[in-house]
């Protein structure tokens, strides 16, 4: 599996990344090990979670396999704060310094380790100063806790406002951003691809497959029961819109005629992109991962004319400004 260096670190990561969201949920600690196993020996190394995840029972899980199933030494492990569950629908943000270096070393302890590879900041938190953010940032990396730090989810002006804040400081150059990225949400080009080309940040890319959408697996429609459940909906259902139809058959086209899987298409598609660093996938099931597995490894680049098409169909609506979208 290719490996690239992650922005301007010394961190070589694979081009695949194995996300863990289910792991400690859905996916018991059995099903995470032969997860990971797949991964490892298809050459992958880059390992992401977060706090947040099955309520810290994913750092956990993979806790109990370092060592095991992989030497700790073998992988990029990655995690994230800022989440706070507190019984709501959804975790709520807290970028406080205290909160975020309280949450690192429960982080730590869950996943049986010292160090993160990478630390990142899992959602722009407008009620905490962001230069008390990026000074847990500095404590936690200057106290060898963290190797390198990154953000998620934050809009252009929120990416350059942190890598200033980091430059005027003296302090090391954030690595990434992880944001939402795909055939069928390509909001990013408009405003953060630019900000990160500028800073040399990686990307790393999460529902790289839309969501699961552009496997293909909802094309002959949904059952009732999924599609009124509230976490479908709230996960899924936003994906199944016209405008996505579209994009998925233009994807399943493209698969029939070059003979490959649809995953294939969407992962090359994406790798294509010269700013993308790492597509992330999740599964809840090892048999769910193999054709991402497949996508990484074997010797597939989606043809110019293909690639044209698919861009030409996965273009977002218009915009103001353009730049570039």
């Amino acid at each position: 599996m290719e490996r690239l260096e992650l922005g301007a670190t010394d961190l070589v990561v694979s081009r695949l990344g194995l996300g863990t969201m289910t792991w400690g949920g859905v996916t018991d600690e059995e099903a995470a090990a032969e997860q990971l196993k797949a991964f490892i020996e298809a050459g992958g190394n880059f390992l992401d979670t977060a706090d947040v995840y099955a309520g810290g029972r994913a750092e956990e899980t993979i806790g109990k396999l370092l060592g095991g199933v992989v030497a700790r030494e073998d992988i990029v492990l990655a995690s994230k704060a800022v989440g706070v569950l507190d019984g709501g629908p959804r975790p709520r943000s807290d970028a406080s310094k205290r909160h975020l270096l309280e949450a690192l070393d429960a982080s730590l302890r869950r996943l049986g380790t010292d160090h993160l590879d990478l630390w990142q900041m899992h959602a722009w938190d407008s009620t905490v100063p962001l230069e008390e953010t990026m000074e847990a940032i500095d404590v936690a990396v200057s106290s060898g806790r963290v190797r390198h730090a990154g953000i998620c989810n934050y809009s252009g002006w929120q990416t350059m406002k942190a890598t200033g804040i980091q430059k005027a400081q003296g302090r090391p150059p954030l690595a990434s951003t992880q944001v939402e990225y795909s055939l069928l949400e390509r909001g990013i080009e408009r405003e953060v691809v630019p900000a990160v080309q500028d800073q040399n940040l990686g990307i790393l890319c999460w529902a790289s497959l839309g969501r699961g959408v552009l496997t293909g697996k909802y094309r002959n429609g949904v059952p009732e029961r999924r599609l009124k459940s509230k976490p479908f909906q709230a996960y899924v259902g936003q994906r199944l819109d016209e405008h996505s139809t579209r994009i998925v058959a233009a994807v399943a086209e493209a698969a029939d005629t070059l003979g490959v899987g649809m995953v294939d298409i969407a992962l090359s598609w994406l790798w294509r992109q010269p700013w993308v660093t790492v597509a992330l996938v999740g599964a809840r099931n090892s048999a769910q991962l193999q054709d991402s597995l497949a996508a990484a490894t074997k010797n597939f680049t989606l043809p110019e004319d293909t690639l044209s098409s698919l861009s030409l169909v996965s273009r977002p609506q218009r915009g103001y400004p353009e730049n570039g979208v």
